[in-house]
């Protein structure tokens, strides 16, 4: 049995060691995700119709459920050489704490000034903006994220970079929004009146905080009325989840470098970016039938698009404007409480990850945020790194599962991803720390007012 002689504290792969392709999961799934269609005639979506969207690479490898393997162009290896190998990191501390017989490890993604995975599949999209010769690019952000991970890279390669930016989260995470700026990216709260969709939704819900449905349609829109410019997405997209592979290929890497085989993988979910890239190679073995894993994927209740949603097409985006996905969704009207401050605010999942659920591939629950919060911060005091409030997520499963452990004697290994820092989120803290943050689970009536609203395909 190991010891903490035996394995390191942190386990990192060399240079040398970091993988040169990313795995496209979709190519060992019996059951493909569906594909994305076109509102107007109910027909599959063609590269010509995405490439005036979306970039004409980005295209391809949205499209392909066929090529295991896409290799990393050398400019985007470079790029990655910033900042991963990523460590895995064997959390001792908080085994410790727990009095658990269970090993917990967790990938952690915080290594870079976004702060986040995010930038695994920034640096790739706007490689390939840059390469088609492109202007700029549009996007949306929720918690800042995805725009603070983007303007990042729109930087490093000289292009340029329009961001709306969930209202809410505009106001309550100002300094996110200052690192964009200072990356020079142009940031907007959204819904705003810059846009036809943004001045429609702030007409038909006057003094709405916004959300991540609503920024994309304002993005959308940009794009395509600007020549010259891309829209660019940060999670959900299939080939967001193809570049994020490589948070997972890294973590078996890492494991296999020590002989050391997971029992369960956990992820927080919200559009699927972070937990598809964790679980891909992992779930790769299972649809093989070479392994077998328990992976667990964690949302918040106040946005359950996988333990409420419904299985069926729907917009991404609330303006109705995208193409139609068939994915777990809450309805593309649904608008998560502004009072949730931990993030996942997403009413859909991944068309990759919808259909391994629904095919019983792996499991979902939701936690509620002050519970996030909660193991956010004893996470902080035995570990010493303030987590991500969508990280806290797959944090609060996987405490819970080594209290299991502890309970049962059992000595089961948990892998989770720790997407990045909090220290941007700390208005969130605050909300907990005084005793302010509260509960909000929305009610079956909520929900299945939203779901009513549905596309009929």
């Amino acid at each position: 049995m190991e010891n903490k002689k035996e394995i390191p504290y942190k386990i990192y792969l060399e240079e040398s060691e970091m993988p040169k392709a990313w795995y496209n999961l979709r190519a060992d799934m019996a059951n493909k995700p569906a594909p994305l269609l076109n509102p107007g005639t109910g027909q599959p979506m063609t590269a010509e119709e995405l490439s005036g969207v979306f970039c004409e690479e980005l295209v391809k490898q949205e499209l392909d459920n066929d090529t295991k393997f896409y290799p990393i162009p050398q400019e985007i290896l470079d790029f990655y050489k910033m900042y991963r190998p990523s460590p895995l990191v064997r959390a001792y501390c908080l085994e410790e704490k727990l009095k658990t017989p269970a090993k917990i490890y967790y990938k952690f993604e915080g290594n870079n000034t976004s702060g986040s995975h995010k930038l695994n599949s920034a640096i790739a999209q706007a490689y390939y903006a840059k390469k088609q010769g492109l202007t700029g690019v549009t996007t949306e952000t929720g918690a800042g994220q995805w725009g603070t991970a983007l303007s990042m890279a729109c930087a490093y390669l000289g292009l340029d970079l329009k961001v709306f930016m969930v209202k809410v989260s505009y106001e309550q995470k100002p300094f996110r929004r200052e690192v964009m700026r200072t990356y020079g990216a142009d940031v907007t709260p959204s819904p705003s009146d810059k846009t036809d969709i943004g001045r429609k939704i702030l007409a038909e819900f006057p003094g709405t905080t916004g959300s991540l449905g609503c920024a994309i349609s304002e993005a959308v829109e940009v794009a395509v009325k600007n020549p010259g410019y891309r829209y660019v997405l940060g999670s959900v997209l299939n080939q967001v989840l193809l570049h994020q592979s490589i948070i997972g290929l890294e973590t078996k890497a890492a494991l296999d470098k020590y002989g050391i085989k997971p029992d369960m993988i956990i992820g927080c979910a919200g559009g699927g970016s972070n937990l598809g890239g964790l679980i891909a190679p992992f779930m790769g073995e299972k649809l093989r039938g070479e392994a077998d894993y328990r992976i667990i994927a964690v949302e918040p209740a106040s946005c359950p698009s996988f333990t409420r949603g419904t299985f069926a097409y729907d917009f991404a985006d609330t303006g109705m404007i995208c193409p139609l996905a068939k994915m777990y969704t809450l309805g593309s009207s649904f608008i998560p409480s502004a009072n949730h401050a931990g993030g996942l605010r997403f009413h859909g999942m991944s068309t990759i990850l919808s259909q391994l659920y629904h095919d019983g591939y792996m499991e979902a629950r939701s936690v509620e945020q002050t519970s996030v919060f909660e193991a956010a911060e004893y996470f902080a005091r035995t570990e010493g790194i303030l987590p991500a409030p969508e990280s806290s997520h797959a944090i609060r499963a996987a405490i819970d599962e080594a209290i299991k452990c502890r309970e049962t004697g059992e000595e089961k290994t948990i892998v989770f991803g720790l997407t990045g820092t909090g220290y941007f989120d700390l208005k969130a803290y605050e909300s907990f720390n005084d005793g302010t943050m509260t509960d909000y689970i929305p009610t079956d009536e909520e929900i299945a007012a939203s779901v009513a609203k549905l596309p009929k395909v």
